[in-house]
């Protein structure tokens, strides 16, 4: 088998992983999901993910989840793909928001290993199979052992490639050979699910990315595709460069990206509102310097 044609994006190149807007009561605001989706996709993403980490899926409710879904899809109609965050440590509950995001209007399935009970890798394996065949829509598998301890080992990601709707994986394993042993020799389009990956998976056949910072410079970071795709790397790699200083506040600075991704989008009068517990607002003096760095960037 032969890796990835640049032309298999089953959704899309610049993907935002998008937060999910609460009322400053800490309800859902599905207008304001409305609002930001309709940006976020006028300003560059051809994918949005739902419900995923970035989105507080642990935090909101099936029905949330579901109201979601179909709230963005009215909102960007055709324009943008989207991916439904099912995942859980459930497999019975993960098919159940499987089915409920289908019906919603989903395009595909976002599906994390299952977390906190590490199962060993043929029970993982028989886990993503079971929710492939109860649905109709394309999986992503969504590989992130920092946070589930479980790995999708490169040997499974090979088996579980030869179902027809697991088609693509969000890739946070932080092995860039296990996932290039995974591109060699199967069909799995690959998405950077760590910001600082973007252009490094795309050069060696990755389909795009999957991005936290999405949600405040979609633009600018798809710039850095359109540059390497248009045939100018250095120019793509100084773009890269750029958006380093804001990557690395927002995603290694000790908070979840969710944080730094509202506290942002919250300075700059976007839809985002507060998160919810456990988690805990960013800081003025966070939020502050990630102002600075967003506004480095923009003037770069």
């Amino acid at each position: 088998m032969t890796t990835t044609p640049r032309s298999t994006r089953p959704f899309g190149r610049a993907l935002c992983a998008m937060i999910t807007p609460f009322t400053e009561e800490g309800a859902l605001d599905l207008d304001g999901a409305q609002q930001l989706a309709d940006l976020l996709v006028t300003e560059g993403c051809d994918g949005l993910v739902l419900s995923g980490t970035t989105g507080e899926s642990p935090t909101t409710t099936d029905a949330e989840k579901a109201a979601l879904v179909r709230a963005v899809r009215e909102a960007v109609g055709g324009r943008a793909s989207i991916v439904a965050g099912v995942g859980t440590s459930d497999t019975r509950h993960t098919v159940e928001l499987a089915l409920a995001a289908e019906k919603a209007g989903a395009d595909g399935l976002l599906v994390v290993t299952p977390y906190y009970s590490r199962p060993p890798q043929d029970a993982v394996e028989a886990h993503f199979r079971e929710i492939a065949d109860v649905s109709g829509l394309p999986l992503m598998l969504y590989d992130i052992p920092g946070r589930t301890g479980t790995r999708i080992e490169p040997e499974t990601m090979i088996r579980l490639a030869d179902h027809p709707r697991i088609v693509a994986v969000k890739d946070c394993a932080y092995d860039f050979l296990g996932t290039q042993k995974v591109l060699a020799r199967t069909g799995l389009a690959y998405y950077a699910g760590c910001d600082e990956h973007n252009l490094a998976l795309y050069a060696v056949g990755g389909a795009g990315y999957v991005s936290t910072v999405a949600n405040a410079v979609p633009r600018r970071l798809r710039s850095v595709l359109d540059a390497f795709d248009a045939g100018d790397t250095a120019g793509a790699a100084r773009l890269q460069h750029q958006a380093t200083p804001l990557i690395d506040l927002m995603m290694s600075a000790g908070l979840p990206g969710t944080v730094t991704a509202k506290g942002l989008l919250g300075a700059l009068g976007l839809p985002a509102g507060p998160v919810r517990a456990p988690l805990r607002p960013a800081g003025r003096e966070t939020v502050d310097g990630l102002l600075r760095a967003y506004e480095r960037f923009g003037a770069a």
